[in-house]
C-alpha cells in the first residue's frame, strides 16, 4: 500500500468508527466507499471486516445491561447469519452498483417519512413478521458489499427502544451476521497480507474513534439521540450514492 491509501483508510476509519460510537452504526457503511475509492471494493471490505466486528463486540458489550428490552433477535440474527454466508459467498458475482441505489432510497423514504411522522413506531406484529425478511437482507448487504448498517439501523428505529437498547440491539446483528462473514472470508482466502496490514491500520483508528464517541454519546438523549441516528442514516445514504456513482 502507499502512503496516500494507508492515509485515506485511516481518515475513513476514524470518521466512520467516531459515527459508530455515537450512534451504533456509520464506520463500514462511511469507510467502505471511500477506501474502495483508493483501493477498490473487495479489498474495502475485507480491511474493515474485522475492525469493524471487534467495533460491535466491544461496543455490544457496553451496552449489554440493556440486552433485556431488545426484541425480535433471534429472527433478525438466525437469518442475518444465513443471508450473510450467501452474501460473502457471491461478493464477486453480484453488481454492485444497484445495490448501493436501493439502500441508498431505502434509507431516504425512512427518513422522509420518520420526520412526517416523528412518532412513527411498527406494531408489535408488524415488526415480528417482518424481523426475518429484514435479517436476510441485512446479512445479504454485510456480506456482498460490507454494508448492513442502514437496514438495521432503519428497522430497529422503528421500535422506539432506549438508547442503550438500540445500540445493544444493531451492534449484535451487525457483530454476529459480521462474524459470519469473516468466517467465510477466511475460507475462501480472502485476507492476504495486504488486507491484515490494511484491517490492523484501521483497527488502531477504529479504537481511537471508539474512546472519543462514547464520551460524546454520554451527553446524547433522547430526541437529540434520534437526530443523530437520522443525521446518521443521511451520510450514509450519501455515501452510498457516491461509492454507486464515482
Amino acid at each position: 500500500m502507499t502512503s496516500s491509501q494507508v492515509a485515506v483508510i485511516v481518515v475513513a476509519s476514524f470518521a466512520g468508527a467516531l459515527v459508530k460510537a455515537v450512534t451504533g452504526l456509520g464506520y463500514p457503511v462511511i469507510a467502505i466507499p471511500f477506501i474502495s475509492l483508493a483501493i477498490g471494493v473487495e479489498d474495502a471490505v475485507v480491511m474493515v471486516a474485522v475492525p469493524n466486528f471487534a467495533a460491535n463486540a466491544f461496543l455490544c458489550w457496553e451496552a449489554r445491561e440493556a440486552r433485556h428490552e431488545a426484541r425480535d433477535l433471534d429472527l433478525l440474527i438466525g437469518f442475518g447469519i444465513v443471508g450473510a454466508i450467501v452474501g460473502t459467498i457471491a461478493l464477486v458475482e453480484l453488481p454492485e452498483e444497484p445495490l448501493l441505489v436501493l439502500l441508498a432510497a431505502t434509507i431516504v423514504v425512512f427518513i422522509v417519512r420518520f420526520l412526517r411522522d416523528p412518532h412513527l413506531r411498527w406494531a408489535e406484529r408488524t415488526a415480528r413478521r417482518g424481523a426475518p425478511f429484514v435479517g436476510l437482507a441485512v446479512g445479504l448487504l454485510q456480506g456482498a458489499i460490507g454494508v448492513s448498517g442502514p437496514v438495521v439501523a432503519t428497522w430497529i428505529h422503528g421500535y422506539r427502544l432506549a438508547a442503550r437498547t438500540y445500540i445493544f440491539t444493531i451492534t449484535l446483528i451487525f457483530g454476529v451476521t459480521g462474524l459470519a462473514q469473516i468466517a467465510v472470508l477466511g475460507a475462501q482466502g480472502r485476507f492476504t497480507g495486504e488486507r491484515i496490514a490494511g484491517a490492523a491500520v484501521a483497527g488502531v483508528a477504529v479504537a481511537l474513534a471508539t474512546a472519543v464517541g462514547l464520551r460524546l454519546r454520554s451527553r446524547l438523549a433522547g430526541p437529540t439521540f434520534e437526530r443523530a441516528v437520522l443525521a446518521a442514516l443521511a451520510l450514509s445514504a450519501v455515501s452510498l450514492l457516491v461509492d454507486a456513482f464515482r
